[in-house]
């Protein structure tokens, strides 16, 4: 993996930033594309969902292997 990269996203209109490997952020494009949301709409309900217990980037990481996990499971059971 490479070393991570840093990009501006707007949460509840204030601007904040996140460093996460290209790999991550080409996924999260992937999903946020995917489920007709753009990047800063759906960083905003993972950030809401995240919990004080976890910073942003990891919440982001989580939602990214979960979600592939997920459809990875379903590809397998015949979805």
């Amino acid at each position: 993996m490479a070393r991570p990269e840093k990009h501006s996203l707007t949460l509840a209109g204030h601007r904040t930033s996140v460093s996460l490997e290209p790999e991550f952020w080409l996924a999260f494009r992937d999903l946020a594309a995917q489920n007709n949301k753009t990047i800063n709409a759906l960083a905003a309900e993972i950030d809401a969902d995240r919990g004080l217990d976890r910073g942003l980037a990891s919440a982001i990481r989580v939602y990214v292997l979960q979600e592939l996990q997920s459809r990875l499971a379903g590809e397998i059971n015949g979805g």
